[in-house]
């Protein structure tokens, strides 16, 4: 999980973005943004706080500035304080609006930090949205290799030596990419979508036993890289063994096994390893197994289904042949 953000820490990273200014007098730069959920008051300004979701990023734009303006100063005074005894990890002010005198001084003693920003209210909603969202995202990290085939995100997993940096060293050979090896970074974005990445330090070296780092770039040029890529299969590589119980092996591909990351199921397909089988062409057909699925087209349903006509059409034929007494 993410961190929580200091309120310093997002102007610190943000400040040019969003064209950000501390209001002269307020503090409130060591509390925590928790979420990246951002709003308006709404009611709260006017104290109605029984729906107030505090915890939130609060954004004053013109209507509420313009509404604080229109108070005589104790009512403007009582609301304000009433406002600010409330958790509220920040406050932004868009469009560059004159505030009241009441609203710094009363964020100065509830310690709450009052940032204005220059931008219009909708491009200030359009800027910092997309990078709370990013930064909270849930994340995990995988031991595996991450490779694009075909355009499609494959993520090869099992237990340590089994082949899988050997695996995608030998895809980036055949001219597919390399995202990470080793140790990927899972991030979720959205309902279902896993982008994984590759530490930054470690990002397109390549151990391989035997051999020490492979600097992949560097021997195979900026096409065989990717910086991230959406994780679409999980591929399980398994050792064989004759007497294994463990290990299910897929033989039609009716019934498909998933794995759980992050709360997204995906596609998981365990390959056996034994002498002699060609894991990187397994790979490919993978993935172009994949994209056809995606496309509409799924052979094994496909054959499913022939057999099962293919079995009506002799019953029929057999039926009238008992029927047939001439």
């Amino acid at each position: 999980m993410s961190t929580p953000l200091r309120v310093g820490a997002l102007l610190e990273q943000l400040g040019t973005l969003l064209e950000l200014e501390r209001v002269h007098g307020t503090g409130g730069l060591d509390r925590t943004i928790s979420g990246a959920d951002v709003s308006s008051p709404g009611l709260a300004l006017a104290g109605f706080v029984a729906r107030f979701a505090s915890e939130r990023l609060q954004v004053f734009g013109e209507t509420e500035v313009t509404y604080l303006h229109s108070l005589d100063a104790e009512t403007r005074r009582a609301h304000l304080a009433q406002f600010f005894s409330f958790p509220i990890p920040c406050v932004f002010v868009t469009k560059g609006l004159a505030l009241p005198p009441e609203v710094a001084r009363e964020a100065m003693n509830a310690g709450v930090a009052v940032l204005r920003s220059s931008l219009k209210t909708n491009e200030f909603y359009n800027r910092i949205k997309p990078w709370l969202e990013d930064y909270f995202a849930p994340q995990t990290t995988l031991h595996g290799s991450l490779a694009d085939v075909y355009g499609v995100g494959l993520l090869f997993i099992g237990q340590s030596g089994i082949g899988k940096s050997e695996c995608v060293l030998d895809l980036v050979e055949r001219g597919h990419r390399i995202v990470a090896d080793d140790l990927v970074l899972v991030r979720r974005k959205g309902a279902d979508i896993l982008l994984g990445r590759g530490h930054e330090l470690q990002r397109h070296y390549m151990e391989i036993r035997g051999v020490g780092l492979v600097d992949i770039p560097a021997i195979f040029g900026i096409r065989a890289v990717r910086q991230q890529k959406r994780i679409e299969v999980v591929v399980q590589l398994e050792e064989w063994r004759q007497d294994a119980t463990s290990v299910t092996v897929e033989r039609t591909g009716l019934d498909g096994e998933t794995t759980d990351i992050l709360g997204v199921a995906l596609p998981r397909i365990t390959v056996p390893l034994n002498p002699g089988k060609n894991i990187t062409v397994i790979a490919e057909v993978i993935a172009m197994h994949h994209l056809l699925k995606w496309s509409g087209i799924d052979p094994a349903e496909r054959f499913n289904a022939r057999l099962i006509n293919q079995m009506r059409d002799k019953a029929e034929i057999n039926k009238y042949l008992r029927e047939d007494h001439e």
